[in-house]
C-alpha cells in the first residue's frame, strides 16, 4: 500500500518521500539472472528476500547521491542478513551509513520487538504486527517471507496453520508405519494421491544426448523435503556446503550407473559421517501437489532460540556486526575505488 506507507512517512516527519517503481529493473538485472544461475540457497530458498535488497539499495543511492544526503541508513535489525544485504551494496557505492539497531543508546532502549511496538503504539506509529499476526512479513514481487515473532520457534506451525527414516504418523487417523517398506509405501500412497512429486524434464544423458523425462517419485519427495529440512536444523554450516557438492556428485554416480564404483563407495562413507547428528521430527502436511513443512524439533539441533530472536539480547553485541560488515566490505570498496579511476581514465 504505497499511499499508506506515503503517509506514515509524512506522520514520522519525512522531509521528502521517494516511492520508486523499480519493478522492471528487480525482474531483468536481477531476477532474470537468478532464474539463469538455478540460484537456489540450501535446496529450497528461493532467494526473494535476498535478490530484492542490492535492488533497493542501489536506488537508495541513486536518490542520496541526488539529494547530496550525507548518510545512508536503513532499519535491518542487528541480527538479521538484511543488514549485512544492504550495507555490503551501500559500501561499494556510496560509504556513509548509519544503521539504527548497531548504536549502543538504540538497542538499550530497544531490547527487541516488544518495545518498539509499545513505542509505536504510544506514539501513534500504525505497524502491520500485531498481537494476532506477531511475525513480520515482507513482500516483494518475486515472492512474501514470514518471519520472527511466534515463528522463532521453528516447532511452531506458521499462520496458515536417525538421518533415516525410522516412522511416519498420520495425526489425524493416528496411523503409524515404522518399516522401511511399509513407511516407504504409506508415503507413495499419501503422496500420489495429492498429486506430489509429478516433474516433466529434459535431461542430460550420460552418452550426450538430451531426453525428456516425466517422473513420479511421491514418497522420495516427501522424504527429501523432511530431510533436508531436519539436515538444515542440525548440520553444521560448513560440512553441510561440502556434503551439498558430495550428494551433487554422487546424484551423477548413480544417474550414470557408478553404483559399485570406488568413488561412489566413497562419497556414501562420507555422507553417511555427515549425518551422524541428523535426527528429529518434522512436521509436513501434503496438498495439490506441494509438501509443506509445518515444524520441527531435535535433540540435536543447532538452532538457538535466544541468540537469533529479536525479543532479547542474549549473548550476541550487535556492535560486533560492524566490524564484520566493514572487513567484507574492504574488497568491494577498493573494487569500486578502481572502477571508479578507470572510468576517469576512460
Amino acid at each position: 500500500d504505497f499511499d499508506a506507507a506515503r503517509k506514515k512517512a509524512e506522520k514520522l516527519g519525512a522531509k521528502k518521500v521517494f516511492i520508486e517503481d523499480l519493478r522492471s529493473e528487480f525482474v531483468q538485472e536481477f531476477i532474470w539472472p537468478a532464474v539463469q544461475a538455478n540460484a537456489v540457497y540450501e535446496d529450497r530458498y528461493l532467494l526473494g528476500t535476498s535478490i530484492a535488497r542490492p535492488c533497493i539499495a542501489r536506488r537508495q543511492v541513486q536518490i542520496a547521491r541526488q539529494e547530496r544526503a550525507q548518510y545512508v541508513s536503513h532499519g535491518a535489525t542487528g541480527k538479521g542478513n538484511d543488514q549485512v544485504r544492504f550495507e555490503l551494496t551501500c559500501y561499494a557505492l556510496y560509504p556513509q551509513i548509519i544503521a539504527p539497531w548497531r548504536i549502543p543508546e538504540f538497542y538499550s532502549r530497544f531490547r527487541g520487538r516488544k518495545d518498539l511496538m509499545e513505542y509505536a503504539e504510544k506514539h501513534g506509529i500504525p505497524v502491520p504486527v500485531t498481537p494476532k499476526a506477531p511475525w513480520s512479513m515482507d513482500a516483494n514481487l518475486m515472492h512474501i517471507s514470514y518471519e520472527s515473532g511466534i515463528l522463532e520457534n521453528p516447532k511452531v506451525r506458521d499462520h496458515n496453520d536417525q538421518s533415516v527414516p525410522v516412522r511416519v504418523t498420520h495425526v489425524k487417523e493416528g496411523k503409524s508405519k515404522d518399516t522401511p517398506l511399509e513407511l516407504f509405501c504409506y508415503l507413495n500412497e499419501i503422496g500420489g494421491k495429492h498429486g506430489v512429486g509429478r516433474i516433466d524434464i529434459v535431461e542430460n544423458r550420460f552418452i550426450g544426448m538430451k531426453s525428456r523425462g516425466i517422473y513420479e517419485t511421491p514418497g522420495g519427495t516427501i522424504l527429501l523435503h523432511a530431510h533436508l529440512d531436519i539436515e538444515t536444523f542440525t548440520m553444521d554450516r560448513e560440512v553441510r556446503k561440502i556434503k551439498q557438492s558430495l550428494g551433487i556428485k554422487f546424484s551423477e554416480l548413480i544417474y550414470n550407473g557408478f553404483w559399485y564404483s570406488p568413488e561412489c563407495e566413497f562419497v556414501r562413507h562420507c555422507i553417511d559421517k555427515s549425518q551422524e547428528n541428523v535426527e528429529g521430527r518434522v512436521q509436513l502436511s501434503v496438498f495439490k501437489g506441494q509438501v509443506y513443512i509445518l515444524g520441527r524439533e531435535s535433540p540435536k539441533s543447532l538452532y538457538n532460540e535466544e541468540l537469533v530472536s529479536m525479543d532479547v539480547q542474549g549473548d550476541y553485541d550487535p556492535c560486533d556486526a560492524s566490524g564484520f560488515i566493514k572487513i567484507n566490505a574492504v574488497r568491494l570498496r577498493e573494487h569500486n575505488r578502481l572502477q571508479g579511476a578507470t572510468q576517469k581514465k576512460l
